[in-house]
């Protein structure tokens, strides 16, 4: 039975009218029915090296049968939509099922079988627009709303469409521990988290989303599990002793029975396409999968994605999350690359940040420079061949001859909030003035812009890390002593740390949509609309061509202009305002952030803290 909300039937209402299916959406249609997944006939684990498997549905035991491959298979009836089952292995449990797809009482609890051909979509016509034309909205579902769940969630989808959102961005939703956290510690990482809504409340965001125009793209964790609820290891070898990543024991992708391991991680990321209907997915922390093998994971990953992309006839992306400025990450397969479509770019996020608010501390220490941003503003690499001071080696690799759409920038996102002490956002540590040029270079850059929730309004609820295990006070006070110990290379102070297991942090980072309405944070939305409506009129700001963009800067006297073939985004950091070359005539002013501007002898004069967007000499003023 479907939970009809009114916010999914007013989602459905306003899409565009039903219209007959044209012959090739009934064979699209058809081929979509045949890859999907249905209620499961005949329950099966994978449990190699074990003696002994039982399975419990709805109360009732019954032995299991292993195969040649390590496959445990029930014999008995089958499982029908919203049984409840687990499993026993040698005499230890009952388990949650590895693969399950609904954990409707928490991770430790029974699974419960969900019939993915029962809700009813209404995307058939659906296809997301490509990512080199994206202004990506990253999203966390606990605390975009006072309500937290995706439901809730949906009430707020035409405020991101009148922004000119393009691609939503949920960060994960895979089950785990407690009713709240950021959802990195995933440990059921088929199910969508049952206090956000569960399987059929993800379904209707998407639905709703799609609606609306919005492509969606789902944050997943391939590089570790949680700590709480991880029961993997009970079942088989998915975890090995050679690698090791920053947050736990690394995942089985090279040793081995590494084969079932990669499948289970593939599998995973085809259903969150296939019976979700997503339109991408990002990847966390690709620096962190290990996988000495000929065939990388994500190279493998990328060749399921191509095959099920022809298969539906709908475009899939994936995007990387990777500090290894590898630009194998994005290079197409057929030149050794992975195949991804592209990466998050810490560079480009450092190199910016550090400018408008002078922090030198822990990675920034390699950042500082207009240098440093001038080149990220060309090549989104800055470290590319170069010394790190903070790696104490060189690091990276030239991206030459990659368009800037491989890339995705950013001024804010949910680590560079989240791994602060108090999370503050970029206006709290630079005000308003100096937050609107940061906005102007990133959605005026050549690469795929994203935002953080709430930033296009200067949100003053920071971003905080919160997770609940109330019920397990040694993980509880684990992390909050691993948080207060890791800030200390940027200087904070452990009193500075908020106790991440408080409901008052989670409380504290929810949104407060009521600013929309003060003038202040009116102000600030209407700067982040007026950049992304300048952004699609100009051809300029859409190429990907790094080859078409000029930067100048003069430290000395803290002025830098970008020159996107032709058009030109002038920013003055300075304390006060600056006299800035244009080497030829007056042009027409697009944009400024600030009155007070002028022309005067060849060069734009241009307020303290301001940035202005000027067309070329031949165009009229817009």
């Amino acid at each position: 039975m479907l939970n009809w909300t009114s916010a999914h039937l007013d989602a459905v209402r306003s899409a565009p009218p039903a219209l007959p299916l044209t012959p090739i959406e009934k064979v699209r249609s058809l081929r979509a029915d045949s890859v999907k997944s249905e209620a499961i006939p005949s329950a099966r684990v994978w449990a190699p090296g074990a003696r002994d498997v039982q399975i419990i549905v709805d109360g009732d035991r019954r032995g299991m049968q292993a195969d040649s491959q390590g496959w445990w298979v029930d014999s008995g009836p089958g499982l029908g939509p919203g049984s409840d089952y687990a499993f026993v292995v040698d005499g230890e449990g009952p388990y949650p099922d590895p693969r399950s797809q609904w954990q409707p009482n928490g991770p430790h609890r029974a699974s419960r079988v969900v019939d993915h051909s029962a809700f009813r979509w209404t995307d058939t016509r659906w296809q997301a627009p490509p990512l080199s034309s994206a202004i990506i909205y990253e999203l966390h579902i606990g605390t975009f709303t006072p309500g937290g769940t995706f439901d809730a969630a949906i009430e707020r989808l035409d405020h991101l469409v009148e922004l000119g959102v393009t691609h939503v961005e949920v960060m994960p939703v895979a089950e785990f521990q407690g009713d709240y956290g950021w959802g990195y510690d995933g440990v059921s990482l088929y199910a969508p988290h049952q206090t956000y809504g569960g399987p059929d409340g993800f379904k209707r965001f998407i639905d709703a989303c799609h609606a609306r125009g919005l492509a969606v793209l789902l944050d997943v964790v391939y590089n570790h599990l949680g700590p709480s609820g991880n029961y993997l290891p009970k079942f088989g070898p998915y975890f090995t002793t050679q690698h090791h990543t920053p947050w736990g024991a690394a995942l089985n992708f090279d040793g081995p029975r590494c084969v079932e391991v990669r499948r289970f991680v593939i599998d995973n990321a085809l259903m969150w396409l296939r019976d979700y209907h997503l339109d991408g997915l990002r990847i966390d922390a690709v620096h962190a999968i290990v996988d000495l093998s000929a065939v990388h994971l994500l190279e493998e990953l990328t060749c399921e994605v191509d095959s099920l992309q022809a298969q539906l006839g709908r475009h899939f992306v994936l995007i990387a999350e990777s500090d290894l400025n590898d630009p194998r990450i994005v290079r197409p397969t057929e030149i050794g690359g992975f195949g991804l479509d592209a990466q998050w770019c810490d560079d480009i996020h450092h190199a910016l940040h550090s400018v408008l608010t002078g922090e030198r501390e822990g990675y920034y220490a390699d950042f500082g420079s207009l240098d440093d941003l001038a080149t990220a503003m060309r090549q989104p690499y800055v470290y590319a061949g170069r010394h790190s001071s903070v790696r104490e080696r060189i690091h990276g690799r030239a991206p030459e001859g990659l368009s800037a759409s491989r890339f995705v920038a950013f001024l804010q996102n949910h680590d560079q909030l989240g791994n602060r002490a108090r999370g503050e956002r970029i206006g709290h540590l630079v005000g308003d003035d100096r937050s609107r040029i940061g906005a102007a270079l990133i959605l005026l850059s050549p690469y795929v812009p994203m935002l953080f929730q709430g930033e296009e309004w200067a949100a003053s609820s920071p971003f905080q890390y919160f997770v609940d295990f109330h019920d397990e006070p040694h993980l509880a006070e684990a992390v909050k002593n691993g948080r207060a110990r890791e800030f200390g290379s940027f200087g904070w102070k452990p009193d500075e740390v908020p106790d991440p297991t408080a409901p008052t942090t989670l409380a504290d980072s929810r949104l407060k949509w009521e600013e929309l309405d003060q003038p202040k944070h009116a102000g600030m939305l209407e700067w982040y609309r007026a950049l992304i409506q300048l952004r699609r009129a100009e051809p300029a700001f859409t190429s990907g061509r790094l080859d078409l963009v000029d930067v100048r800067h003069d430290a000395q006297n803290s002025w830098l202009v970008v020159n996107r073939n032709g058009v030109l985004v002038v920013c003055n950091f300075a304390s006060e305002e600056r006299s800035i070359p244009l080497g030829g005539p007056a042009r027409p002013v697009l944009l400024a952030s600030r009155p007070g501007m002028r022309f005067q002898d060849g060069a734009v004069v241009l307020p303290a803290e301001s940035v202005a967007v000027l067309g070329r000499p031949s165009t009229t003023a817009r």
